[in-house]
Formats: C-alpha cells, structure tokens, sequence
C-alpha cells in the first residue's frame, strides 16, 4: 500500500510509518516534527512564527507540497486541525485530500472537540484532565482548550471530518470512549507503537534470569525520573507529581535518586531514560501515554495511568506492571514510597513493563492493525 501520515504528536507516525515500511509499504510522513521535539519525518512543513510574512510562508509551503499529497490508498491525519492554519482551512485541504486518494481516516490522538466534551459531561470519566471526581479544574490550558474547541470552527471542522472520514483511530481509551458511542461503525481502536528495536527484549530475559537466581537487592536505591516542560507542568500533572518526588527524595535521601529533564529534544530524552527505574509520566489519564511507554520499552516502571480500562481494551489479564497514580498528592507519594521501601518488586516490575510493551505496543504488531482496519478486515467495536 502507499500510505501518506499527516502531523504528529509523540512520535506515534513515524514509529508507526517504521513498522509500516518493515512489512513492505510505501510511507510517507509529513510533520512539523511536534515542534521542539523534532521527530523524524520525510517531509518538513513548520511554520515559523505567526507573523503576516510567517504565515505567508508557511501557506507557500503548504501550496508547494499539495502535488506531493496525492494518490495514495489511504491518508491518515493526526488530528481533525492537523495543519498550523485555521480550522476553515483544513477542511478545504482536508476537501483537497479527500478528491484526490482513496481512503481517509481521522486519528482521535490529543485535544479535539469530542474529547473535551466528552470530558465536560462529568460522567463518563471518573476523572480527567477537566475533571477529578466531581471538581472541576479551572485551569488556564483548559480555559484555553474549551474555547478553542467548543462552540468554534474548531467543533465544525471536527464535526465535519468525523462524518465524512473512512474511519476514526483512537491511540487511548479515553479518546475511543469518546467516539464509540456517536461513531460505533467506525471507531477503532489503534495502541500507540514502540518501535521494535527499541523494546530492551535482551534485559527482559536477563530480569527473568535474575528473578530465578532469587537475587532481589532488597537494599537496592531507586532512581526516578520524570520529565518536565516548564509552561505545560498543570497540563499533565507534572506540577503534584514533582511536588510528591520531592518530598519522597526529602524523606528518604539515602534510598533514592532524581532525574529530571526539563523541555529537551527527544533524543536527548531517551538518553537520560537510560540509568533511570521508574518514569513518572501523567496523572489525568486512564491509560499509559508514549513517554511511559517508551520509557517501559527499557525496564523503566511507569507512573501513569493504568487503570482497570485501560488493560481491558487492550485484552490483558496476566500482567499488570503499571503503578496506577489517582489525580492527588497524597496518592502519588505512597505508591512512589512503596517502590522505595520495596526495591525487591523492581525487577518483576521492570520485566513485566517490557512485557507489555512488547504484547500490545510493538510497532509490527500496530502497523497490522492498522492495516486490518484501513483494508476494512475488522470491524469498528
């Protein structure tokens, strides 16, 4: 198949694009490479600034690759806006795509008009990045998002798109479950991907030799790490979960570590991944997101979501190596202190987590569902 992915958010294109082309397809990624975090790409479409001669600029780039955007089998894009202009002018691309390739689908992959109302309703999440439990929370992002999204061309351009589109993929449950209901015929689930050379398989089977040998290290000091984007810290709960490590690391400074990146390009990221046993990742999601999956592809056990839900959708009911964190300080803290004066569950922990990531994330594996769904071999569910 010729495959054209349209943006990115966390490098879930062009991993899963990797997995695409390993089984023999033809891709083509198209992105501005998540902004800082400059994933890879094939083609570069990144708007400068938002000056009259910055979007002049990257409208020329638009109109100058249009030619490059045509007959392919299926075009996927990242999110109902998935190019910097307004929402009335993606639809006309949008429009322009969808005259000139076969198939397109929608990915249901970060803040889109459904999601936020769906998190709004106050009943289909027990919490959420706008809600925790019954309290709202009021916070400039999310003052932000409600007004971008609600009530905006933003809405009728997602409205728009989820009608006409082929199909809609969802990386999380929490976008699937905002879907499913009003789009039951063609919302898929599609797990976010890892590429396979990056799951640490090699450690997995020296964990599980170790485990064997009955080496636990009971006095074994915990290293954590957490990154952090300084203007985004409320978004994903970075804020409380800084806030309880740093208290851990007050309280018990002799048997643990702290690493913390702040804002820095991925590479450099997953190198500091690398001496580090536990991520901590999001507060405000159900499911592990693609910092704690990446970070679980090495050993690392991820603080994020992980609750019942999410392994649910995902079929698994033998490992559960997640430490799943409620919204609240207090919570975090006394499951980031049980790590602390437990050290002996790591290594199961550390085994299970690439374990997992090796069952459910694997890029091969994602790349067939893909596949499966955009060939029309499985059914929306």
């Amino acid at each position: 198949m010729k495959i054209l992915l349209l943006g990115e958010y966390s490098n879930l294109h062009w991993s899963l694009a990797s997995g695409l082309r390993e089984l023999g397809h033809e891709v083509c990624v198209v992105s501005d490479g998540d902004f800082w975090k400059d994933y890879k790409r094939d083609i570069t479409l990144k708007r400068k600034s938002y000056t009259k001669l910055g979007s002049l600029d990257y409208v020329r780039q638009i109109l100058s690759i249009l030619p490059k955007l045509r007959g392919y089998d299926v075009v996927q894009i990242i999110n109902p806006v998935f190019f910097d202009v307004r929402a009335d002018k993606n639809i006309l691309i949008y429009k322009y795509l969808r005259r000139n390739n076969k198939k397109i689908f929608m990915g249901a992959n970060g803040a889109d008009y459904y999601w936020i109302k769906t998190c709004l309703d106050g009943k289909t999440f027990r919490y959420c990045d706008f809600n925790i439990f019954e309290k709202e929370r009021d916070t400039p992002y999310n003052r932000k998002e409600i007004k971008d999204w609600i009530g905006t061309d933003k809405q009728k351009a997602n409205i728009y798109i989820a009608n006409d589109c082929d199909g809609i993929t969802c990386c999380l449950y929490e976008y699937y479950a905002s879907y499913i209901d009003q789009f039951k015929d063609k919302t898929f689930f599609t797990p976010l991907s890892i590429e396979h050379s990056q799951i640490d398989i090699a450690k997995m089977h020296r964990l599980e030799e170790k485990e064997k040998s009955g080496n636990t290290e009971p006095d074994r000091k915990v290293n954590f790490f957490i990154g952090i984007q300084r203007d985004r810290t409320t978004v994903k709960g970075t804020d409380i979960m800084e806030k309880a490590l740093d208290r851990l690391h007050r309280d018990y400074p002799d048997r643990c570590n702290v690493l913390k990146a702040v804002s820095v390009p991925y590479e450099e990221y997953k190198r500091m991944l690398a001496d580090s046993d536990v991520i901590l990742d999001q507060i405000y999601s159900y499911t592990p997101a693609m910092n704690a999956l990446l970070g679980m592809s090495k050993g690392l056990i991820a603080v994020s979501g992980g609750e019942p839900e999410n392994y649910e959708i995902l079929g698994e009911k033998e490992i559960f190596p997640i430490i799943n964190v409620l919204p609240d300080e207090e919570d975090i803290y006394r499951k980031l202190e049980e790590l602390v004066l437990h050290p002996e569950r790591l290594d199961r922990l550390s085994r299970e987590s690439i374990q997992y990531v090796l069952r459910h994330h694997n890029n091969i594996d994602v790349a067939r569902r893909y596949l499966k769904i955009w060939n029309g071999e499985v059914s929306a569910s």
